[in-house]
C-alpha cells in the first residue's frame, strides 16, 4: 500500500482509531480505515459545501475576502459547509445571512467541483455545490462571521490569482462561460 505523499492528507494525519483508541487503525492508501482491534471502518468522504454567485443590478458578482485561513485576506464567493441534517438549500440561506445580512429570494443550482479544503493540516474533501441566487436587496449589507470584506466585480474583471481556491476558480469560470457572450 502506498500512502499518499501530501502530509494533510488523511492517510497522512489519522493515526489511531476513534472508537477503541487503538493504533492498529490502517489505511487502505484510497479511501478508508479500518481497526484491526474492534473492525471500525471509517470512510473518507467528500464535505458538502455551497459556494453562491450573486450578480447585482450591473451584473457584477458578489465575492468575498477571507477573514480566516485557509486563504486569509483572497477572493471567494459567499457561502460555507453544509450543517449536518441540513440541506444544501438550507445552506445557502443560512450562509448568505451570516456572511452578508442579505436574505436570499431565489436560487438556481449551477454545478459542482471537488476542493481539497486544508484546515489545521488535515485535507478536508469537499464537493462544493454553487447556486446562482437572487436576494431581496443589498440595502443593509455588511461583512460578517469569517469574511473581512465584500467587492463586486464584472465577470470580464475576475483576477483568478486573486481566488484562492481551486474550485471557487473552477466555479467562477463555469459561471463566466455561460454568459460569455454577454459580456462587454
Amino acid at each position: 500500500m502506498e500512502i499518499i505523499k501530501d502530509k494533510t492528507h488523511p492517510g497522512n494525519v489519522i493515526r489511531y482509531c476513534p472508537r477503541c483508541g487503538s493504533e492498529y487503525f490502517l489505511f487502505d492508501g484510497e479511501k478508508a480505515f479500518k481497526c484491526q482491534i474492534c473492525r471500525f471502518h471509517f470512510f473518507i468522504n467528500s464535505a458538502c459545501a455551497v459556494a453562491v454567485i450573486i450578480l447585482n443590478a450591473e451584473g457584477d458578482m458578489l465575492f468575498t475576502r477571507r477573514a480566516v485561513d485557509p486563504h486569509k485576506g483572497m477572493l471567494d464567493l459567499p457561502g460555507g459547509f453544509v450543517d449536518p441534517l441540513e440541506s444544501a438549500e438550507e445552506s445557502v440561506m443560512r450562509e448568505i445571512k451570516e456572511e452578508l445580512n442579505l436574505d436570499v429570494v431565489s436560487m438556481q443550482y449551477m454545478a459542482s467541483f471537488p476542493n481539497d479544503y486544508v484546515f489545521s493540516n488535515y485535507s478536508v474533501f469537499t464537493t462544493d455545490l454553487c447556486f446562482l441566487c437572487e436576494v431581496s436587496s443589498f440595502e443593509h449589507i455588511h461583512a460578517k462571521d469569517d469574511i473581512s470584506g465584500y467587492e463586486f466585480i464584472h465577470p470580464g474583471d475576475v483576477d483568478y490569482n486573486q481566488i484562492g481556491s481551486e474550485s471557487i476558480k473552477n466555479i467562477v469560470r463555469a459561471y463566466i462561460r455561460t454568459v460569455s457572450s454577454d459580456l462587454d
